[in-house]
């Protein structure tokens, strides 16, 4: 049985419990192995481990020479050579050294690197032409100095950045486990949405929010559907959902109360169950969060500002944590406010605004249907319910857009 639906005049959902909830609701996607090439940006479903130990054994970390600590000051005998790849193979004695390079092994028998610069050479004899170095070791990396075999190199559920691809391979992995692409239907709603470049005379209105979604999910692992532009009809609406085979739908528009605002009634129409509707934020009260058979639902308001807000904090971290990720909400940064805020009520809100030598400072006009005001601004400010009037100069939570 559907749970029953929340009325209008129901409590509003605070951001941080909407957001746990929704996140609660899945579970990452089954892994499967790819090269780390097709991993890139992606994130890992286990701990990987280091399957060898790196550095295999102790390296030189300077160009000179490699010789016992004990036998400072010298002189020594250079008996031999030891490069990266081509190691010196015999034994070091007392008196000895060879001449080694950056990255290259220390041959047994040597503890320390004497570089070039405070070396001097005449034929095989080596003499100190400086103060040389001062302990045991110097210049070297000691065997397992990055990790050992064994370690973990990169957690489950963290992002496979250029850095983490890189340790994964010094670590012996050629491939790694990650989720398949998440499978994304976008659709919007509204008899009155025409096709971006088409006609749009009278009360017709360019539809944005698909493009828009698809830019904002460009850099995460996903396979878009597109079922285009649908008209306020329940029964279209009911068997175009109805016919769905993704992991997410998410729709735009017709998720308020009005006569045609038919995504609810559309979506239990076709099997769905609504698990929570109407969340304490400004701009995109009205999005709706549940489910229908095996995929998950996203209802975002048709006001594309609403619909860039409620994505940004809800539809993203869905598509990452059904790609793996282990932390997938947006991390505010620190920031000045170049200017003074009122206080604010009882949602949180997110105020467009635009960082400028520094400091922060918000739009002057913050309705909800000013796309351009949007498209102009590089953060939000998060203000959080009933925060109080803010000063110039003070501290505030921004997440960066641009």
């Amino acid at each position: 049985m559907n749970p029953p639906t929340p009325s209008p005049s129901a409590a509003l959902l605070p951001v941080e419990e909407a957001q746990a909830r929704l996140l609660a609701s899945v579970n990452p996607l089954p892994v499967q192995n790819v090269p780390l090439e097709r991993a890139i940006g992606r994130w890992t479903g286990e701990n990987l481990t280091a399957r060898r130990t790196q550095p295999a054994a102790t390296l030189s970390a300077m160009d000179g020479y490699a010789l016992r600590f004990a036998d400072m000051p010298g002189p020594w005998r250079v008996i031999g050579e030891s490069a990266a790849g081509a190691p010196f193979t015999g034994r070091v004695s007392v008196g000895e050294a060879t001449r080694i390079f950056t990255g290259a092994a220390m041959p047994e028998g040597t503890d320390t690197v004497l570089v070039q610069e405070e070396a001097a050479r005449d034929g095989d004899r080596l003499i100190l032409a400086g103060e040389g170095p001062p302990y045991h070791g110097r210049n070297t990396r000691a065997r397992g100095l990055d990790f050992h075999e064994g370690d973990v190199l990169v957690r489950r559920g963290e992002r496979l950045t250029p850095a983490r691809l890189a340790v994964l391979a010094t670590g012996g992995h050629g491939d790694a486990p990650i989720a398949r692409p998440v499978r994304v239907a976008l659709v919007a709603t509204g008899d009155e949405l025409v096709a971006p470049g088409q006609p749009a005379s009278g009360v017709a209105l360019p539809e944005s929010n698909r493009l828009m979604l698809r830019a904002m999910l460009a850099d995460l692992p996903v396979e878009t559907v597109d079922l285009g532009i649908l008209p306020d009809r329940l029964d279209v609406l009911r068997d175009a959902f109805g016919a769905v085979d993704a992991d997410l739908l998410v729709t735009t528009g017709g998720a308020s109360v009005g006569d045609h605002d038919l995504i609810r009634p559309a979506l239990e129409a076709a099997g769905g169950v609504i698990d929570f509707w109407r969340i304490a934020l400004r701009p995109g009260k009205p999005m709706m969060a549940g489910r229908m058979r095996g995929t998950a639902v996203l209802g975002l308001p048709g006001n594309p500002v609403s619909a860039f807000v409620t994505a940004l904090l809800f539809v993203r971290p869905l598509v990452m944590r059904l790609a793996g990720a282990a932390d997938p909400l947006p991390s505010p940064v620190a920031a000045r406010l170049g200017e003074a805020l009122a206080a604010n009520g009882p949602r949180t809100d997110y105020v467009r605004a635009e960082v400028r030598d520094g400091m922060v400072f918000a739009s002057s006009i913050q309705d909800s249907s000013m796309l351009l005001t949007l498209a102009r601004s590089s953060c939000l400010i998060v203000r959080a319910p009933h925060a109080p009037a803010a000063a110039a100069g003070d501290s505030a939570e921004i997440l960066m857009i641009a």
